[in-house]
């Protein structure tokens, strides 16, 4: 029954409250017409009828006052239980439900200590007013103790109701934001896979095209007056956008399952040991590529070995379409922490190369990426740096402030 009460209540509030009053007042007039043993004596004298009626009416603005409606029924029943020895009626627990239904009604609408505080002064007012006016001067009875203390019950069941409901507010809560926490963190890793691999793809086309490019417009040049040497220049670029598809064919299965079947094994990734054959590639397009070293060459990890290898690619690519040179220097200097990758040209002096473009943008993120910087600016005399600094060691943990990069225009 109580759960078919609870749906109406809850759509009908303000009718749900008046039903309550009601039955508070009617139960509280009919006290007072009644002695002990229980039994109707006489006529609800009509001031105490008066007080009751306005005891109840109190609760019709609990929602929005519960403090002034504890106050009032408070004072109300009070009343009643002072009038009690003139008109012969008993001072017992249905005359103080008005107080009762109030002091609920605050504990669920505020927090424990103002409930406590509130409870406890009425609690002790219907102690007194029962205690100083019965019939033959002041006494404190049992009965009237326990009156007392019943009172204290509808509002600790209401604190109760009331933490749990908070409890429950606050598991939710958690459980939505811990939802929304795991949702951001799959956003974002997706979106850094994405990143990582549309940098792979941009590295490895930019590369293998400008190379075509290259040996396509000297194949079509040569093809008159020199065909045996474009046949040549035709086979490397046949080579060429072999070694492309290859790498995007790598590049491009790491969107695959992993668990697919019979799959052709991956190429290891490029790194610095491959430098040889990427510089001999360039030479291929007629540009000339010194590689010189400092140091003793360490082991690197493997992020750091592919990072130093795609900067060396991009930076070259980008010498070869835009520095108007046919030389370029690749220079290697390595101490116990730091691997120094110095990529020169010795072009007509220009402004920042690919600022528009994903070049130098892909170049930063992959140096910050293990925990490097890189700078990218024109020589003071003529062509054009880029030095990228990485680390040696392993990548350490992400939280650590990336370092600032330093483009001189």
């Amino acid at each position: 029954m109580i759960a078919d009460i609870r749906p109406w209540a809850r759509r009908h509030p303000r009718a749900f409250d008046a039903a309550t009053a009601a039955a508070l007042c009617a139960l509280a007039v009919l006290s007072t017409t009644m002695a002990q043993p229980p039994r109707i004596v006489r006529w609800p004298p009509p001031a105490a009828a008066c007080v009751a009626v306005l005891a109840c009416a109190a609760l019709l603005p609990h929602r929005n006052r519960p403090r002034l409606t504890v106050i009032t029924t408070t004072a109300c029943t009070a009343v009643l239980g002072a009038m009690a020895p003139s008109f012969g009626y008993e001072f017992g627990s249905n005359l103080t439900g008005p107080v009762m239904a109030a002091l609920a009604s605050l504990a669920w609408r505020t927090d424990s200590r103002t409930a406590a505080r509130y409870t406890a002064t009425a609690a002790l007012a219907l102690l007194a007013a029962s205690a100083l006016w019965p019939p033959g001067g002041p006494q404190l009875r049992p009965e009237q103790v326990g009156l007392a203390a019943f009172t204290l019950v509808p509002p600790a069941v209401a604190d109760s109701l009331r933490s749990r409901r908070d409890y429950v507010t606050a598991v939710e809560a958690r459980a939505e934001m811990a939802e929304h926490t795991r949702e951001e963190e799959a956003r974002r890793r997706v979106g850094a896979e994405r990143i990582r691999i549309a940098r792979e793809l941009h590295d490895v086309v930019a590369h293998h095209i400008t190379l075509a490019h290259a040996q396509a417009a000297t194949a079509d040049y040569l093809l008159a007056s020199r065909p045996d040497k474009a046949q040549q220049v035709m086979h490397n670029l046949t080579a060429t956008l072999n070694s492309a598809l290859g790498e995007l064919r790598a590049t491009v299965g790491l969107l695959r399952e992993r668990d697919e079947p019979h799959g052709p094994p991956a190429e290891p990734a490029p790194g610095l040991t491959r430098l040889p054959e990427l510089i001999a590639s360039f030479g291929q397009v007629g540009l000339t590529v010194t590689l010189t070293q400092d140091g003793a060459a360490g082991p690197l990890s493997p992020g750091v070995d592919l990072t130093a290898y795609r900067i060396t690619q991009e930076a070259l690519t980008n010498v070869s379409k835009h520095a108007l040179t046919t030389t370029a220097a690749v220079h290697l200097h390595y101490t116990d922490s730091l691997l120094t990758l110095t990529v020169t040209d010795d072009g007509p002096p220009v402004q920042i190369r690919d600022t528009a473009g994903y070049g130098l943008i892909g170049m930063r993120e992959r140096a910050h990426a293990v925990g490097g910087h890189l700078h990218a600016h024109p020589r003071d005399d003529t062509g054009f740096e880029v030095t990228a600094e990485l680390p040696t060691l392993a990548y350490s943990p992400p939280g650590r402030p990336a370092a600032h990069d330093k483009d001189t225009p």
